[in-house]
């Protein structure tokens, strides 16, 4: 067997994607996934696969459990030496905190990249025109609702962890930002 221990991170990362439904957050995140060779945890695969739940059980538990799948299967990966990212909203301190704990329990660096469009008609325009979906907004109307339910609570300190906020709307294509996101990570992580 080939020992392809030089292709390994010496330290794996946690990249965890941060932002409100339709800011490109899942785009920007197979971009660097797929650019890091890293596996991607994406929250929503693990929320759609409860749909025939979603009858029967409260919709904040499914959600909750979406959390803890995805950051279980990520801890898995951490163990086996490889970064990660994952895709979420990352909406709650509680999340975070979360990723901190595991971070430190695999001895790995966590960096957020938060995704926050600042022109607000294209964001709109995005989501609207992404399709309907059982568990996310596909309206304007429906994300106002979402946000005001968080209460303010997405927009939460993140205290020593490295974070950068990209604009998703900017002019730049997806792989201009995803560069410009690895070249904050291996600035403030230690490098790749």
């Amino acid at each position: 067997m080939e020992n392809r221990s030089s292709d390994k991170v010496k330290v794996a990362r946690i990249i965890a994607m941060k932002g409100h439904p339709g800011t490109g957050k899942t785009t920007l995140a197979r971009c660097l996934a797929s650019s890091l060779q890293v596996p991607l945890i994406d929250k929503d695969d693990v929320r759609d696969s409860t749909y025939s739940l979603s009858t029967t059980t409260p919709q904040p538990l499914l959600n909750d459990l979406s959390y803890d799948v995805a950051f279980n299967i990520a801890a898995t990966q951490l163990r086996l030496g490889l970064s990660v990212v994952i895709d979420s909203p990352l909406s709650r301190r509680a999340h975070l905190e979360r990723l901190v704990r595991l971070a430190a329990s695999v001895g790995a660096r966590l960096v957020v990249v938060e995704c926050k469009p600042r022109d607000e008609a294209e964001w709109r325009q995005r989501l609207e025109n992404r399709g309907r979906s059982w568990h996310k907004p596909s309206t304007w109307r429906e994300l106002e609702k979402l946000v005001e339910g968080y209460d303010g609570c997405t927009d939460y300190d993140v205290g020593d962890v490295p974070r950068v906020v990209v604009d998703t709307t900017a002019s730049a294509d997806v792989e201009d930002i995803a560069s410009s996101v690895m070249e904050f990570i291996a600035a403030s992580c230690g490098g790749f």
